[in-house]
């Protein structure tokens, strides 16, 4: 397990609702903003008060966190205590940064921002419902650097129906064009309840997502990134901390709507709305809506699901030798650990049906 604590603030605002968005975010509660701001400290106050570790990590997201004014969103912050030497990341579109904001999160504490790429060709945002001026990327990255950030990400998502190899081509190009620390990249997935899965002609195709999976691969590996998961690069020094404490199974705090916390194998999730969250958290009321325990088999399992997709990859007897002979193209043995080869990366899901969950 991941020797850190994580905090993860929610922040459900947004101007669009994107076609392929499953998460709880609302175009229509901006009046709430302060409201579930004070919500959100009075919550954290709360958690502290109950002995809340110093977090090693944190991140702000959503929903558009960016549409929130930076100074407002920083209050927050502020209640949480920090250890030395924390990743403070908050995600960001890139239509909303200016240079006063980056500062002002600079001075707030944040140390990594994660702007919101997806593509850097207009009609492949379009078709994703996606409303940013890709012209406006360049300049978001200048204001970052500008103002004094050392580290931060590109987020890319790659298979929308009318995204051609070329189109892929080229937004790879423009992103390490722009020399980017770290870069995340994810196939696009058709979630339950999203307009996107409503319009089965426009759900990618498998094949074409591996093509595009190995154009970007091969690109930033050129370029000096690393995969150290199957959808994330980074240069060395540069990996997302929070990233790694939720694939290894690590504690963690949510704080807002629907946002999900960990402790010791018990999951627990908030209300969905934020109406409800800031009435029950007003009120001294406990916001969660749900919770799970996992079993040691389960969570064993669930960690070498998420560990195989790294590249410190899992321990030798995660998988039999019959299934190691079988997938000799698929997996690899590094000292103690069997990791995914470059092929194994594409079919992750299908090798991670093999792992050995015996406690």
């Amino acid at each position: 397990m991941h020797p850190g604590f994580g905090v993860y603030i929610h922040i459900p605002f947004c101007a669009k609702k994107c076609d392929y968005c499953a998460f709880a975010t609302f175009t229509d509660r901006h009046q709430l903003t302060s409201e579930y701001l004070a919500a959100m400290r009075t919550h954290i106050r709360r958690s502290i008060a109950a002995a809340m570790p110093k977090a090693t990590s944190v991140f702000i997201g959503g929903g558009t966190p960016t549409l929130v004014p930076a100074d407002e969103l920083m209050s927050v912050l502020a209640e949480i205590p920090l250890a030395p030497g924390a990743e403070v990341t908050v995600e960001c579109n890139p239509d909303d940064i200016t240079l006063a904001m980056m500062q002002t999160f600079r001075d707030g504490g944040v140390n990594r921002v994660s702007i919101g790429v997806q593509s850097t060709v207009d009609r492949v945002l379009k078709s994703l419902g996606r409303t940013h001026n890709p012209e406006n990327v360049s300049r978001s990255v200048s204001y970052v650097r500008e103002a004094g950030f050392q580290t931060f990400n590109l987020d890319l998502i790659y298979g929308a129906a009318v995204e051609t190899i070329d189109d892929w081509s080229r937004t790879i190009s423009d992103v390490v064009a722009l020399n980017p620390p770290h870069l995340s990249a994810y196939g696009l997935t058709v979630e339950a309840n999203t307009v996107l899965a409503t319009q089965p002609d426009r759900h990618p195709d498998d094949d074409d997502q591996a093509d595009k999976y190995l154009i970007c691969d091969d690109a930033l590996s050129v370029s000096g990134l690393k995969n150290y998961e199957i959808s994330n690069w980074a240069k060395p020094g540069h990996e997302c901390e929070h990233n790694s404490l939720y694939w290894q199974q690590g504690n963690y705090e949510g704080f807002g709507s629907a946002a999900h916390a960990h402790l010791n194998g018990r999951r627990w999730w908030n209300v969905r709305t934020p109406e409800r969250y800031i009435e029950l958290v007003m009120a001294g009321e406990s916001p969660e809506s749900s919770s799970e325990t996992l079993d040691p088999q389960t969570s064993k399992r669930e960690m070498l699901q998420l560990l195989v997709r790294t590249r410190e990859g899992v321990p030798l007897g995660s998988f039999s030798d019959g299934d190691l002979n079988e997938m000799s193209e698929l997996l690899e043995q590094h000292e103690d650990r069997i990791v995914l080869t470059r092929a194994g990366r594409l079919l992750a899901n299908e090798v991670a049906l093999r792992l050995i969950d015996t406690v």
